[in-house]
Formats: structure tokens, C-alpha cells, sequence
């Protein structure tokens, strides 16, 4: 075998390789087992365990299919609305609803050293005299039946929070090329299974939807714990976790995202809010992160294209195994399974945005987002 092609094989194989322990885990990070779904709808459910909190700023294009959603749940459920210094029409889009239970806050001021969402959910907090809170992003529209079928779970299986993996928008071309991924990599740092488990080793979240009990919010520290956590929900997983709580997250078709990324500038915005957040802004990270993607989705390319037989060989092996990996995502959102052929070049958009969320991090002031500019922790 000639040098090259040695070389090829080697790299071609340490890509093989981390593919086939992602798939041989025992926690099957790359699966969709851990879901839930709305029960058969019945409006006559009694829901007044439960007070909703939803912070909101400027969010006059979805309010009213989230009011309407929550309006379809049940009876006796009390909703509060925290505009957080919306300089649109969201609060009174919302009171033109005239939803029975419905009251808004005012938002104060944005504090030194608190994100808007986190204070404006904080200022809601304080009005809760219910046992259960269910934090629920201004953009997510809930199919009836969700919130019993939430209550349902948190009852049976003695839950303290438990929340839900909105159903993002996957319409446009590149919705459907890099939503999923987003999941799927969401799913293979946050193994859902071990984030269900006893494990103190993961805690996740999904912030659109988080049912809580009040309880354990408050064991948790409530929201001043969490002022200056960008990535806000894990955040709250862990502390619950670690104050001895319960917690569980999966997928769902039942909590729909109601923003569209119908551009690619759109999704790379989102991504490089939180991507070097999430490597806690660690340079050393990102260096590593760099280099296991390109192990894993641009390696086995190469070695296909460019190498000899045995390096393509391998790299073939493991564009298998990849695709195979990410086909379980595509079919939860019902989508082509040919886009399974793209997860290299779409590892690669994601390889990018990463660099560009530490870029944007270096030289731009860190996080935006709503005209507010914010630079916490993970």
C-alpha cells in the first residue's frame, strides 16, 4: 500500500470508528424513542393546577395562534403574558383574544446582568400561586390535548419538570437541508436517555415548553439562579437535577414552532447564538469540536473521492453508517430520507457557523438577539 493511501485509510477510519461508537452507545443518542404527543383532545379538561407563563417581546406576528392554542387545552387554566418592552402591537393583539384567565404584565426594565427572557419570566414567577408552571415560548403553538398529556406524564411517572422539543419549521429548502440536524446534534451532546435517567452526568431541556412543578423551581434558585444563562433551559435541567428532582425531555409534533427560518441567513443566526456559548467559549473546544467534525463528516469524503480502494472502502462504511444514524430524525419529521445523503456537507455548514458564532463572539459583543446584545454564560 502507498504511503498516501495508508494515510487515507487511517483518516478514513478515524472516522469509521467514532461513527460506529455513536451507534453502538447504549444510550442511542441518534434514536427517537423518548417522545410524547398530544392525548385525544377533550376541552373539558381541568387544567387549573397549572398557571402559563409566556414571556414576550415584540411577537405581534404569533400571538394569536398561541393564545389559541392554550385557549383549546382546557378549562380553568390561568395564562399570564410578560410583554417585555414590546415596541409592536403584542399585548394588545393578545387582549383583543379576551381569553378567560388571562392577564398581561407590563415588563420592567431589563436589570444589569439578566437576559430579557429569564427577567421577564422572573417578573411572571411572582405570580404564580399554582403547583405547576408551564414555560412556554411566545412562538410555540400547542395542538389540543397537549398540556393533559403533559400533566399526564408529570403525574404517572412522579416528574418535577419535564419538557418538550418544539416541532421546528421545516417548509423551506433550507429548513428541511439543517433544522433536523439541528435536533440531531442537540440530541447527540444531550443524550435524551441519559438526561431522563438517574445520570448526573446530563440535564437538558427544551426552553419552548417546560412544564415545572413551582416547587422545584423554587428548590432550584427560580430564575435569579439562572440570570445570566444564555442557554437558560439546560441550565434549569441541571439545577433541578442537582437539587434531587425528576426530569425528563423529548420530541413532539404536539408543540409546533411558529417562527420560519425560510433563509439560510435566518438559521445561521439562530445557530451562532448559542454555538460557542455551548463550548462555554473555550477556544481549546472549539479547536477539538473542529476536529472531530472534520474527522467524522469531511474525512470519509475525501477518502471516497481522493484515496485509494481500502481508504474508500472505509470511508463508504462510514457514510453508511452515518446516514444511517440520521435517518431515524428524518423519518420523525416525515421527511425525504435522501436528505440523509447531505449529512456531511451539512456537518460542514455546521463545522462553519460554529467559527462564526466565535467570531461573531470576538469581534461583535457577543450574543443579539431582539436589539439587546448579551454576553453569559453557558
Amino acid at each position: 500500500m502507498e504511503p498516501g493511501h495508508a494515510v487515507g485509510s487511517l483518516l478514513a477510519l478515524s472516522g469509521l470508528v467514532i461513527w460506529v461508537i455513536i451507534f453502538l452507545l447504549p444510550w442511542r443518542p441518534w434514536n427517537t424513542h423518548e417522545s410524547l404527543d398530544a392525548d385525544i383532545p377533550g376541552p373539558s379538561a381541568d387544567l387549573s393546577r397549572i398557571t402559563v407563563l409566556i414571556p414576550a417581546r415584540n411577537e405581534q406576528d404569533v400571538i394569536s395562534q398561541t393564545l389559541d392554542g392554550l385557549a383549546a387545552q382546557g378549562k380553568s387554566l390561568r395564562i399570564i403574558l410578560i410583554d417585555d418592552q414590546s415596541d409592536d402591537q403584542t399585548a394588545s393583539i393578545a387582549l383583543q383574544k379576551k381569553l378567560s384567565g388571562f392577564e398581561i404584565i407590563i415588563g420592567e426594565p431589563l436589570p444589569e446582568g439578566w437576559s430579557g427572557k429569564l427577567w421577564a419570566l422572573e417578573q411572571g414567577r411572582k405570580q404564580v400561586e399554582t403547583e405547576l408552571v408551564l414555560l412556554l415560548d411566545a412562538d410555540i403553538a400547542l395542538k389540543p390535548g397537549t398540556l393533559k398529556a403533559l400533566l399526564n406524564k408529570l403525574d404517572l411517572e412522579q416528574l418535577d419538570m419535564l419538557s418538550l422539543m418544539a416541532c421546528l419549521s421545516m417548509e423551506s429548502r433550507w429548513e428541511k437541508l439543517l433544522m433536523p440536524a439541528f435536533i440531531f446534534f442537540f440530541k447527540l451532546l444531550y443524550p435524551f436517555r441519559l438526561s431522563n435517567s438517574v445520570s448526573p452526568y446530563v440535564a437538558a431541556a427544551a426552553g419552548g415548553c417546560i412544564l415545572i412543578k413551582t416547587s422545584a423551581l423554587n428548590k432550584a434558585g427560580a430564575f435569579a439562579s439562572l440570570c445570566n444563562k444564555l442557554i437558560d433551559d439546560c441550565a434549569l435541567a441541571r439545577k433541578v437535577k442537582d437539587a434531587g428532582g425528576k426530569i425528563w425531555i423529548g420530541l413532539t409534533h404536539s408543540a409546533v414552532s411558529l417562527r420560519p427560518y425560510n433563509n439560510l441567513g435566518m438559521i445561521w443566526d439562530m445557530v451562532t447564538r448559542c454555538a460557542f456559548t455551548q463550548l462555554r467559549y473555550s477556544w481549546a473546544l472549539l479547536l477539538a469540536c473542529t476536529l472531530l467534525m472534520i474527522m467524522t463528516f469531511v474525512f470519509p469524503v475525501i477518502a471516497v473521492l481522493a484515496a485509494g480502494f481500502w481508504a474508500a472502502i472505509w470511508g463508504f462504511l462510514t457514510l453508511l453508517l452515518m446516514y444511517i444514524c440520521y435517518l431515524p430524525i428524518l423519518n420523525y419529521y416525515r421527511l425525504n430520507p435522501l436528505l440523509g445523503c447531505c449529512i456531511p456537507l451539512i456537518g460542514v455548514f455546521y463545522m462553519i457557523m460554529t467559527w462564526s458564532s466565535a467570531w461573531r463572539h470576538l469581534f461583535m459583543g457577543g450574543t443579539r438577539w431582539k436589539n439587546r446584545s448579551y454576553s453569559g454564560s453557558a
